[in-house]
């Protein structure tokens, strides 16, 4: 299967130019800068110049051309889970939204703690994901023993839960937390919030508030102290360790002085943000309420500008979503009855294309962000980037194409997101993961499975 994309404005590796791509099956077999020279460049080994030599031409006059988002921060829910999603539904709903790489959490039922349960997810990915996958392996108190027996071709790293309410797989010991910090053989992705001050902020919000506070006084409760707290000894300890540590949806001013400069994805330290913290802020809860709850909070105004600026100082390195799906119904009450988590995978392309047009950050940062650090970060395999040779994983985005998020546009299975009625100028107007178009204007493409990542 031969394919020319051609026309388009291709944004990668920090330049934005005019040009085209040849794909082979599934890999990008040449790149081609300006429209004039696609006939003779394209079939320099080809017996015939035309494009009929072709067996499909895509014409992306007019789009920009990216490489396929890899989002390093998912909650496909499966198993155990699946009423509000599953690899199936979170897959379409990613392939619409350009993604077409995802990293799962372990937080599932059971959780993905053990050897047999991180299989279990890979066999479930290889009957139904749309778009290429891989899983995050999860730290607990007395797990550490397994780490030698995971596979550093498979899978990105190990997710550390250093404040979270997930059964078993808080770590919140310093025994322990030292010990997954000297032995880990992959980078440690942690959530970092400090428990204690949680639990004691929610005591006194009930004191005040009632039993189940207002969703208003979730950052108040998820704090900044909270957060910065944990994010401290995270650091403390992955310096002490020589560990790579990254952390996961960084959303306090406060933190962003614990990231050492110049941050870089080979770096100690990394650090993510996700689009909820850079889109959002605390006054949104006054109109969204708890579909805006989650873990960490939602922060000020102004956390959210210095998240913002960090994307250009090089403080954050990637943007990730943490997508993370709830019935409706399981998002009513406060901030102690609704879950926390809300689904973004399908919509933040689009929406940090937004930020861009708002000159929150340049296109070409935004693709380094959400295609080229992942893969650096997590030693990718020939994935992330518009390059000969590497997997034909490519997102046609368009501008000035303007349409509203309505409810019958959503792809995930818990059939609501906090951007309905949202008004959007950028339009995914076709994914392409290993050269197959998996979607194209409103179709995902369910006969088509995805590959397991492979790393370093």
């Amino acid at each position: 299967m031969t394919t020319l994309i051609q026309g388009g404005t291709l944004v990668n590796e920090g330049r934005t130019f005019n040009g085209s791509l040849v794909i082979e099956d599934d890999k990008i077999t040449q790149i081609i800068e300006s429209r004039e020279q696609v006939h003779d460049s394209a079939c320099q080994n080809r017996t015939t110049c035309s494009l009929d030599s072709f067996d499909e031409v895509i014409d992306a006059s007019g789009c920009f051309v990216l490489p396929g988002i890899i989002d390093d921060h998912v909650h496909f829910r499966e198993p155990g889970l699946t009423e509000k999603a599953d690899i199936d539904s979170e897959s379409r709903a990613a392939a619409a939204g350009g993604v077409t790489t995802y990293f799962d959490m372990p937080n599932t039922i059971p959780q993905t703690t053990t050897l047999e349960a991180l299989e279990e997810k890979f066999a479930l990915a290889a009957r139904k994901s749309h778009v290429n996958y891989s899983f995050f392996f999860g730290a607990t108190n007395d797990n550490v023993a397994l780490f030698p027996q995971l596979d550093p071709h498979r899978i990105p790293g190990i997710k550390l839960f250093m404040g979270s309410s997930t059964g078993n797989m808080l770590v919140d010991r310093r025994e322990a937390l030292e010990r997954i910090f000297a032995t880990a053989p992959l980078p440690i992705m942690t959530h970092c919030e400090d428990t204690g001050i949680i639990n004691r902020n929610m005591a006194e919000a009930k004191a005040k508030y009632g039993d189940d506070p207002k969703v208003t006084h979730h950052p108040e409760i998820r704090s900044e102290e909270a957060c910065y707290e944990s994010t401290r000894l995270a650091v403390e300890l992955a310096t002490k360790h020589h560990t790579r540590l990254h952390i996961a949806h960084l959303t306090t001013a406060k933190e962003l002085d614990l990231i050492p400069l110049p941050a870089s994805p080979k770096g100690t330290v990394t650090a993510e943000a996700t689009v909820s913290h850079l889109f959002f802020c605390d006054r949104d809860y006054q109109m969204l309420g708890t579909r805006i709850k989650c873990n960490p909070a939602i922060k000020t105004e102004r956390d959210r500008e210095a998240l913002r600026e960090a994307l250009t100082d090089g403080r954050i390195t990637v943007i990730g979503t943490d997508h993370a799906p709830h019935l409706l119904s399981q998002k009513e009450g406060g901030c102690v009855r609704a879950a926390s988590g809300m689904p973004m995978i399908q919509f933040s392309l689009v929406t940090m294309l937004e930020l861009a047009d708002q000159g929150v950050l340049p296109l070409e940062r935004l693709v380094e962000l959400m295609c080229h650090n992942p893969a650096r970060l997590f030693e990718v395999r020939r994935r992330g980037f518009l390059r000969e040779g590497y997997q034909a994983d490519i997102v046609l985005v368009r501008p000035n194409s303007g349409w509203t998020v309505t409810k019958d546009l959503i792809q995930s299975r818990c059939g609501w997101s906090p951007m309905e009625g949202h008004m959007y100028l950028w339009h995914v107007e076709r994914t392409l993961c290993n050269g197959h178009t998996v979607y194209e204007k409103g179709r995902v493409d369910t006969s088509y499975i995805g590959q397991p990542v492979m790393f370093r």
